[in-house]
C-alpha cells in the first residue's frame, strides 16, 4: 500500500508512518523542512502544487495532518496562521487530486474532537453531538478553535474529488510514548509532583492510546462505507480529576498539587498558551467506529496509563519531529 502524509513529520504523522513502513507500506511524507527518516520524505510548502503532487499519482491514500500548532497564544498573528495553515494546504492537496489521472481513493483529513461543544450533561457523537461556538459558559476565545475546525473540515469537502473517499478524522488526544508529545509532558508534570486536578477537575477529556489511533486509522482504510465525520477516541472520556489520579497511580505518584483556574491563566500566559487546552470539556465518543465493529484495545484510561508509563523509559529515547498537527 503505497501512503502519502502531508504534515507527516509531527507527532501525529510520525506514529503513523512508524506504524505503516514497519508493515512494509510505502510512506511518503510532505514536510516543510528536509527530515531524515526510514520513509521517503518530499518538501512542500503547505500551499502551492508543485513536483511534490506526482508523490499523489497512484497513492492509495492521501493523510493531511498539515496544521500549525494551537499551543500558542491566541494572538491576532497565531490565529491567522493557525487558520491559514489549514486551509492552504487542505486547498493544494485539493487542487492537486483533481489534476491526477489515477487519485487516491482515500482522503483521511485531519480535524479534532474540539469541534465539539464544551458540556457536561451528555457526550457528543457524530449523530447527535452538539457543534460548540455557542456556549454560555465557554470564554469567547475557545469559538475559535471551532471557526478553525469548521473552515478546515469545510475545506475538505468541498475539494473537487469526486473519486475520493473523504473522513475527516475528528481525534482526541492521541495519547502516545513519543518525547514531547501530551502524554510525556503530562507524565513529566505528575512526576514532578504538580499533577493534580485542572481547575475545578470536573471537565471531561477524551484520549484514545496511540495502538487504538492507528489501529482505527486503518480500519477506516478498509471500511470503505464510511465517510464524513468519524470520531477517533475512546469510548471512555472521563473527567480530569478522575484522569489525573489514574495516571498518578500508573505512575506510582501519590499525591498531585491541584491548579486553580487562576493558576493556569497566569501559567498560560508564561507559557505562551491557552488554558482551553486544559479547561474544555471534551466529552466525545465514536459512535460511528463502534457500530461499524471496531473494538478497542485500550478502551479504559486506566489500563492505558499503566500501559504507557511501563512503555515510556524504552521507547521514548529517540526524539521525533513535531512541527504539524497537534494531537487534541
Amino acid at each position: 500500500m503505497r501512503i502519502v502524509i502531508a504534515g507527516g513529520s509531527g507527532h501525529l504523522g510520525s506514529v503513523l508512518a512508524e506504524h505503516w513502513h514497519a508493515r512494509g507500506s510505502d510512506v511518503v511524507v510532505l514536510s516543510r523542512r528536509r527530515c531524515e527518516t526510514p520513509w521517503k520524505s518530499v518538501r512542500w510548502d503547505g500551499r502551492t502544487v508543485n513536483s511534490w503532487a506526482h508523490e499523489l499519482e497512484g497513492a492509495d491514500v492521501i493523510v493531511n495532518l498539515a496544521a500549525r500548532s494551537v499551543n500558542c497564544r491566541y494572538t491576532a498573528t497565531n490565529r491567522r496562521d493557525i487558520l491559514s495553515s489549514r486551509i492552504e494546504s487542505t486547498l493544494a492537496l485539493g487542487e492537486a487530486i483533481a489534476r491526477l489521472s489515477n487519485p487516491p481513493p482515500t482522503w483521511l483529513q485531519a480535524s479534532t474532537a474540539t469541534i465539539y461543544a464544551h458540556r457536561f450533561d451528555a457526550a457528543n457523537d457524530e449523530a447527535t453531538g452538539v457543534i460548540g461556538g455557542k456556549e454560555v459558559d465557554a470564554p469567547n476565545a475557545w469559538r475559535f478553535s471551532i471557526d478553525v475546525a469548521t473552515a478546515w473540515e469545510t475545506a475538505c469537502l468541498d475539494a473537487p474529488a469526486p473519486q475520493t473517499r473523504k473522513v475527516l478524522l475528528r481525534s482526541a488526544i492521541v495519547m502516545s510514548t513519543v518525547r514531547g508529545g501530551p502524554f510525556a509532558r503530562l507524565l513529566d508534570l505528575v512526576r514532578l509532583g504538580l499533577g493534580g486536578a485542572a481547575g475545578n477537575g470536573r471537565q471531561y477529556v477524551s484520549w484514545i492510546h496511540e495502538t487504538d489511533f492507528v489501529r482505527a486509522v486503518d480500519f477506516l482504510i478498509r471500511h470503505r462505507e464510511l465517510s464524513g465525520p468519524v470520531n477517533v477516541a475512546s469510548p471512555s472520556p472521563l473527567p480530569n480529576a478522575q484522569f489525573m489520579a489514574n495516571l498518578r497511580q500508573a505512575a506510582g505518584v501519590l499525591f498531585g498539587i491541584p491548579a486553580t483556574k487562576w493558576m493556569l491563566e497566569a501559567g498560560a500566559l508564561v507559557l505562551g498558551t491557552e488554558t482551553e487546552l486544559l479547561l474544555k470539556s471534551r466529552r466525545v465518543v465514536p459512535r460511528r467506529l463502534l457500530e461499524a465493529g471496531f473494538e478497542f484495545a485500550f478502551p479504559q484510561w486506566p489500563p492505558a496509563a499503566v500501559d504507557l508509563v511501563e512503555r515510556m523509559p524504552m521507547v521514548a529515547a529517540p526524539s521525533r519531529s513535531r512541527d504539524s498537527m497537534p494531537s487534541r
